[in-house]
C-alpha cells in the first residue's frame, strides 16, 4: 500500500512531494526523482500510471525564482529523461514486445489501445510519437509499439526528440511563468487535476467512440 499510497499522493499533490525532496535532497540530488519518474513512465511498459504532465507542471513552478529549482537544469533533465525514456521502451520492444504482449501481464496495454496506436501509426506515421506525447497511457504504449516493428529507430529518434521537447517545455513553463499566480498557489490540487482530466481526454473520447463504433458494427451484423 505504501507505493500505492505515493502514487496517489504524486498525482493529488505533486507540489507536496517536491517540496520534500527538495528539503531531504539538496539542491542537487533532487533531480534524481524527478528524472527517475519521468524515464520510468515513458520508458517501462509496465508504468503508464505514473503522473508526467502534473509532475512537469509542479517541477516548472518550483523553477520560479526561490522555488528550489534552476528552471534551465530542470529543463535538460527531463528533456533527458522524457527521450531517453522513450528510446529505452523502443529497445524493450525490439527485444522482447511479442513475448510481453502474448504474456498478457501489461492489463492496460489492451487490444482497443494498440489497434487505435495502429491506426495512428497508419494515419499520422511518425508524428504518432509527438502526438501521444500529451495522452497519458499511450506516450507509454507509442514507442513500444513502434518498436515492434512500426518505425526505424532512426525515424523514431527525430520524433523522439520533437516530441520530448515540445512536452516537457509546455509543460514545465506553463508551471514557471504562471505558478506564482495566487489563484494557482491557492487552488494548486484542482487546477493539478484538471490538467490531468484534459490529458486524459482524448483517450476517453477516442474510447467512447471506439465503443459507439463497436456498437453501430454490431447492430448492422445482426
Amino acid at each position: 500500500m505504501g507505493f500505492v499510497d505515493f502514487i496517489m499522493g504524486l498525482l493529488r499533490d505533486p507540489r507536496a512531494a517536491i517540496a520534500g525532496w527538495i528539503v531531504a535532497l539538496g539542491p542537487g540530488l533532487v533531480y534524481t526523482p524527478l528524472f527517475l519518474i519521468v524515464f520510468i513512465e515513458t520508458g517501462v511498459v509496465f508504468f503508464p500510471f505514473l503522473p508526467g504532465d502534473s509532475l512537469l507542471f509542479a517541477a516548472g513552478v518550483f523553477s520560479a525564482d526561490g522555488g528550489g529549482l534552476n528552471v534551465v537544469v530542470t529543463l535538460v533533465v527531463f528533456y533527458a529523461a522524457a527521450i531517453l525514456g522513450n528510446t529505452s521502451n523502443y529497445w524493450i520492444s525490439r527485444f522482447f514486445g511479442s513475448r510481453i504482449i502474448d504474456s498478457g501481464k501489461v492489463k492496460a496495454l489492451t487490444p482497443e489501445r494498440m489497434a487505435k496506436l495502429d491506426s495512428f501509426f497508419e494515419k499520422y506515421g511518425g508524428l504518432t510519437i509527438v502526438i501521444t506525447r500529451f495522452m497519458p497511457f499511450f506516450r507509454t504504449f507509442a514507442p513500444f509499439i513502434a518498436g515492434t516493428g512500426h518505425m526505424r529507430f532512426s525515424t523514431f529518434t527525430f520524433y523522439n526528440v520533437i516530441g520530448g521537447v515540445a512536452w516537457v517545455s509546455l509543460f514545465v513553463l506553463v508551471g514557471y511563468f504562471f505558478g506564482g499566480v495566487p489563484f494557482v498557489q491557492e487552488h494548486f490540487e484542482v487546477i493539478v487535476l484538471g490538467i490531468v482530466g484534459v490529458s486524459v481526454l482524448p483517450a476517453f473520447i477516442g474510447a467512447i467512440r471506439g465503443a459507439l463504433a463497436s456498437r453501430k458494427g454490431a447492430k448492422k451484423s445482426e
